[in-house]
């Protein structure tokens, strides 16, 4: 009987983890299945650039795992029974049960609303690319009734940076508000903070700092300290949570529902089950959890990867990186922020602005596009055999390639 392998979640850390799988294990042995809500793959980064209009791929992942063996099953994750080792699907036919003997957890994150009353009802959010279509519905509705309008991003994270600088370089005739809970994108340099300023300056963008929203209205945002901003569209980006099926599942999880993870993204309560991209609470090389992120969703990946292959083949696990070495911020197309961190995950004093970090960002998110649509690329002509009895010993004990 083959090894069935399970992957819930077809984002970046899902994608790649299923297409490399396939790539280094021999389908005489393995079975591959990615369960994924949506029939595409969904460019995350790049949600921003789509809801202003500006075209971004969503390639068929049938496309992209067409070669590799991967079975798709397009549907929704309902839960989890991780002594029966099943997992429960639900889609358009009535769903089912999928049985599986390793298990790989990697369904990412949504946009949270942190309990903000109206934030759900009145707010888009550019965590999912539905999400995000609508919101370039409201934005061209705004342009072409040729009154101007006013769109105020809540959050100053780097997607409420990215998003407020591409609203405001993309539709020139909108006024756009940031509002910062405290001081403008406070864990950056003072450089890049200045950097930023200027940006916003140029784009015509206003902050508004220390302010804490308490509601949002259909045509209103509220906060705190009586503050009250006129909306035609607000986005929220205040935050990302993850889903309660890990949790309700039984696995061991942080308070926000995150997989706790040993250093091979191994569930450090159930032994078949692995975790990846922002699902996973992995702790980085610097000894502090990695943060949700398109870097830490490429990291995690590769070290699930080599454990299960590690696992099921019999050799050694090996220690790849799992590093935080910075924040990548584009500002509109022709604009961008590099800044590196320290050991402590602080800023450092140096960064980079202008066109050249904008260029590479978007070079980068071309490239995790075309690594993740094309998984046989360098598919090797002789793949990795299973062993009869998969060793789990030498992930428990925690040994690691030197």
């Amino acid at each position: 009987m083959k090894h069935r392998i399970v992957v819930l979640g077809a984002g970046y850390a899902g994608a790649f983890t299923a297409g490399t799988l396939a790539r280094r294990l021999s389908p005489k042995d393995a079975e591959i299945t990615v369960v994924n809500a949506v029939p595409d793959f969904v460019q995350r980064m790049r949600l921003h650039q789509l809801a202003t209009g500006q075209e971004v791929k969503a390639p068929k992942l049938v496309d992209v795992f067409a070669g590799t063996g991967v079975r798709l099953r397009v549907a929704r994750v309902a839960g989890i029974d991780p002594e029966r080792r099943t997992v429960a699907v639900a889609d358009a036919d009535g769903g089912g049960e999928l049985g599986y003997d390793t298990l790989v957890y990697a369904l990412g994150s949504h946009g949270a609303e942190q309990g903000v009353p109206g934030a759900a009802a009145h707010a888009f959010d550019i965590a999912a690319r539905p999400s995000a279509l609508r919101l370039r519905e409201r934005l061209d509705a705004l342009v072409e009734r040729g009154e101007g309008g006013s769109v105020v991003v809540v959050g100053d994270g780097l997607t409420g940076i990215e998003t407020a600088t591409e609203i405001a370089e993309a539709r020139p005739g909108l006024t756009v508000t940031l509002v910062a809970r405290g001081e403008l994108a406070a864990r950056l340099s003072a450089g890049a903070r200045a950097h930023l300023r200027g940006a916003c300056d140029r784009l015509g963008v206003t902050v508004l700092e220390y302010a804490e929203v308490e509601t949002v209205e259909a045509h209103r945002v509220l906060c705190a300290d009586g503050t009250v901003l006129a909306s035609d569209a607000t986005v929220w980006t205040a935050g990302f949570a993850v889903g309660p099926v890990a949790a309700a599942a039984g696995l061991e999880v942080t308070e926000d529902g995150r997989i706790v993870v040993d250093r091979h993204m191994c569930s450090v309560s159930h032994p078949n089950v692995y975790a990846a991209g922002d699902s996973a609470h992995a702790i980085g090389d610097n000894g502090l959890p990695l943060p949700m992120s398109c870097a830490s969703a490429g990291y995690t990946g590769r070290q699930a990867v080599e454990a299960i292959v590690g696992v099921l083949t019999g050799r050694t696990v090996p220690q790849t990186k799992l590093e935080y070495v910075g924040n990548h911020i584009s500002l509109g197309r022709r604009d961008g922020i590099l800044q590196l961190v320290d050991g402590e995950g602080q800023a450092k004093p140096k960064f980079m602005g202008g066109r050249g970090p904008a260029r590479l960002k978007a070079a980068i998110l071309a490239m995790s596009l075309w690594a993740t649509a094309h998984p046989t690329f360098g598919l090797p002509k002789r793949k990795l055999r299973l062993t009869s009895t998969p060793d789990r010993s030498a992930q428990q004990v925690g040994r690691i390639a030197a």
